[in-house]
């Protein structure tokens, strides 16, 4: 019986699980939901998740929704190839980072790129910019990790270049913006201040299956 998953484009969230399943070669049925029709929160969709977000993943008679919760239960339900790492190590490091990730970068990612979209900030405020330099230093931390090594964790593709892999996407496709050009010089080209990453960036988008993966509306 195929999988089931909900999701929409442009969402970083929702990515991360098509990551998985095209990793873990799940058949799965998409179901690519209108977030300007709102159909992730129709009647058939607070349903399967009251919240009415989206990704939800529904194996059989199984729903499961909020992104790592999914890639966590997909892990344990079909567990070749591993996403949480081989060793109880490897997979400590792998939710330490991926938890790291969640308190102090993202927030500040999301807060910069809903400006840059929304146009709700000035981006040359005190707020963004320290958010901007915040961001900055941390992919440092991650260039630095992935010039010892293909992937964030260990010597394999986990749950963690899964995590951070829409989010770093999320926020280049902000900073291309010609709105955002003065903020941009802080982390734009990647390839060139961030040569590693920009590797990394290019290793996860050679990967079978990534092409089903992509936000269909960024083409």
């Amino acid at each position: 019986m195929a999988i089931d998953v909900y999701w929409g484009s442009g969402s970083p969230y929702a990515w991360r699980v098509l990551l998985a399943l095209e990793y873990k070669r799940l058949p799965y049925l998409s179901h690519l939901l209108q977030f300007s029709k709102q159909e992730h929160k129709s009647p058939q969709m607070l349903a399967l998740n009251p919240r009415g977000r989206v990704p939800v993943l529904k194996d059989g008679d199984y729903v499961c929704f909020e992104s790592l919760a999914i890639l966590y239960y997909l892990d344990l339900k079909y567990p070749q190839p591993p996403i949480f790492g081989r060793t109880p190590e490897e997979a400590g490091t792998i939710m330490r980072v991926i938890c790291e990730y969640q308190a102090y970068i993202e927030p500040r990612l999301r807060r910069i790129t809903s400006a840059i979209f929304d146009g709700d900030v000035d981006l040359s405020g005190d707020e963004i910019t320290e958010a901007m330099h915040s961001v900055a230093s941390d992919a440092r931390t991650i260039e630095g990790r992935l010039s010892k090594s293909d992937w964030i964790v260990g010597d394999a593709y986990s749950a963690v270049d899964m995590v951070i892999f829409p989010g770093i996407q999320l926020l280049k496709r902000a900073l291309e913006r010609p709105v955002a050009r003065e903020l941009s010089s802080r982390f734009m080209p990647v390839e060139v201040n961030y040569p590693a990453l920009g590797r990394w960036l290019a290793r996860v988008a050679a990967l079978p299956g990534y092409e089903r993966t992509y936000p269909p509306h960024w083409r």
